[in-house]
């Protein structure tokens, strides 16, 4: 045997012993409590920016990501938010201790006011009770733990059929069942609107209903103003609590009172509500999960109590948010040069999409396109629900290198000068060419 034989011997015999001294030592090792663990599927959304990313090919579009792009196809950070930002900076009256449980006080005032208009009835009441939260998505959050934890057990929320993909998720996170109503009318491409009223009919006394302040997610399809007044009809009708999602005010139409017209028809009829408003949109504030929760309650008792019982849920998630794009937001709404020159940027931001829209309804039709696609021009906001199939868009994604969701939901602001007339061409190819 050679030497380099006999040590490896020697050391697998000291290995062994080694073993059964650990082993006398440690009869009972320490067990694997993560080996049940699965790795989850990938977020849809994000997962399309991934493969967009790592796509070589220069013809690439992106149309699955939620945040606006400029016609040069780059993030845009708006010129009152550097603006604001520089204040900021320049402030040495600021520091970084922790905010109130209930967020920045005088964003939290700005941002209702905005949102609900300054003379809104339930603010003059007191009868609201707003907090700052971790934009759109942690107010939806917040809002269905205080519905599963003091509405009446089993209370169920009816959302949209189909809806912004997280919705479920949120709701199923905070133990709170859910159920569907009709929204979309796949044939027509347009609101099924007596298919909603009657699922919102059928549901229990007390229900919870999701809404879509405006530029519904996925659809782009928004109620006209008699259309909600028929929803809030119902609503009244069944004692259901409307929780509305604001996460696009002045960012669907170009006006602010335009895109909050249906909450505040709700606050004037007299309900109850909850609402959650993002300004990730809106300010293109995405990365600093700036938003609020707002109840609005019968009395300005309750808006005390509730106030209590929402601080109580966010002190247990997360203690109390964070202050700098608070304080971005507040610096905007509340100087009045800069809330101008916002209106002016929305109103920019709104309109390349809508001329986006046009362009793409135009190539269509000049190519000929099977189908009718007024619905682009006709949907409302960052997204178009095309009508595509599963199969069209994974041909879009692994033939043509155009990343969108698998229900053809599309961004808007994906498109721009240079890309349009190409993803037309790619559009009419799995039209003509993918049946499924």
């Amino acid at each position: 045997m050679s030497s380099s034989s006999s040590a490896s011997s020697s050391s697998a015999v000291a290995l062994r012993r080694l073993g059964r001294v650990s082993q006398q030592l440690n009869p009972h090792p320490t067990a694997h409590h993560l080996d049940q663990i699965s790795v989850a599927p990938p977020d849809e959304i994000f997962n399309t920016g991934i493969r967009f990313k790592a796509d070589t090919d220069k013809r690439k579009i992106n149309l699955g990501v939620g945040a606006y792009r400029t016609d040069a196809g780059q993030p845009l950070v708006l010129n009152v938010v550097r603006e604001a930002e520089r204040r900021i900076a320049a402030d040495q009256s600021l520091n970084k201790e922790y905010l109130p449980i209930d967020g920045d006080a005088k964003f939290v005032a700005a941002a209702r006011d905005l949102l609900f208009g300054a003379q809104s009835p339930a603010l003059r009441e007191k009868r609201m009770a707003t907090v700052q939260s971790l934009s759109g998505t942690g107010a939806l959050r917040v809002g269905c733990e205080f519905i599963q934890k003091y509405l009446p057990k089993g209370t169920t929320i009816y959302y949209s059929n189909p809806t912004w993909g997280n919705h479920l998720a949120i709701f199923t996170a905070a133990g709170l069942p859910s159920a569907k109503y009709r929204y979309w009318d796949a044939a027509g491409r347009c609101l099924n609107l007596s298919g909603m009223l009657a699922d919102l009919r059928a549901a229990p006394s007390g229900s919870v209903v999701l809404l879509h302040a405006c530029a519904h997610n996925p659809t782009g399809v928004d109620p006209t103003r008699d259309q909600w007044k028929q929803i809030a009809a119902v609503c009244k009708e069944k004692n259901h609590l409307p929780f509305f999602d604001c996460a696009y005010q002045g960012f669907a139409s170009g006006s602010l009172e335009n895109d909050a017209w249906a909450l505040r028809y709700f606050v004037s009829e007299g309900f109850e509500l909850l609402c959650a408003q993002s300004f990730a949109k809106n300010l293109g504030l995405y990365n600093e999960r700036v938003g609020t929760l707002s109840v609005v309650c019968s009395s300005s008792q309750q808006a005390v109590a509730v106030l209590s019982q929402v601080k109580l849920i966010i002190r247990r998630n997360y203690s109390n948010p964070p202050s700098h794009g608070a304080r971005v937001a507040a610096t905007v709404l509340t100087d009045p040069q800069l809330f101008a020159q916002w209106q002016i940027e929305l109103s920019e931001m709104s309109g390349r999409i809508i001329r986006m829209r046009e362009a793409l309804f135009n190539a269509l039709v000049k190519l000929g396109t099977p189908g009718d696609w007024r619905h682009i021009t006709s949907q409302i906001g960052m997204f178009s629900f095309t009508g595509l199939t599963p199969a069209q868009c994974a041909t879009l994604s692994d033939k043509h290198h155009i990343y969108l969701l698998k229900n053809g939901r599309i961004s808007m602001s994906g498109i721009n000068a240079s890309n349009v007339q190409y993803l037309a061409n790619c559009i009419d190819d799995v039209v003509r060419n993918v049946k499924q």
